[in-house]
């Protein structure tokens, strides 16, 4: 096989995954609010999961594109997020997708990343409210999704690296 070849199929495999896991952060949201209402969503933050994994596994060009594309396809199927909030949501998912695959390429570890792209991450979010027009009341905003998102952030923090180990074992045993 030659080396066209092969950067060719890993670029097929990559937008594969980018394709897989943008439509998994559509698909969670979209049971988590089934199930749960919209209060599910705010507490689990479903929409991150595969951002995340996706950044960790492929690298921050994939997540960012799972980042940006997720809350706009998101939006345009569901009417979620809704559209006073949309832009700082993919702002933030966008950051979480960016940061935890560059984290992950100088690091290399999961762990590392994956904390470092949430509390950045976070912060990014946080500046944008401040700094964007908004008509959001931004103090209670933020507040409210300190207080509903730890479960999710938790929840992302424990399974996040074992669904990306997991996957990673899959893709080498493939080979």
């Amino acid at each position: 096989m030659t080396t066209t070849q092969v950067l060719a199929q890993i670029k097929i495999k990559t937008l594969f995954f980018v394709i897989t896991f943008t439509a998994l952060s559509v698909l969670t949201p979209m049971i988590a609010h089934y199930f749960g209402g919209v209060v599910a969503g705010q507490m689990f933050l479903p929409m991150h999961f595969f951002v995340l994994v996706g950044a960790l596994l492929l690298g921050w060009p994939a997540g960012l594109a799972i980042g940006v594309l997720t809350p706009l396809i998101s939006y345009s199927l569901t009417g979620m997020p809704p559209v006073m909030v949309l832009p700082f949501i993919v702002i933030e998912v966008a950051a979480y997708g960016f940061l935890a695959g560059i984290f992950q390429q100088k690091f290399k570890n999961i762990w590392l990343s994956l904390i470092g792209a949430l509390i950045l991450g976070r912060a990014i979010l946080f500046a944008g409210l401040i700094l964007l027009p908004t008509k959001l009341p931004v103090l209670p905003y933020v507040l409210g999704a300190i207080k509903d998102g730890w479960r999710g952030i938790a929840l992302q923090v424990l399974l996040v690296p074992f669904i990306v180990k997991a996957i990673s074992v899959f893709l080498k045993e493939e080979n």
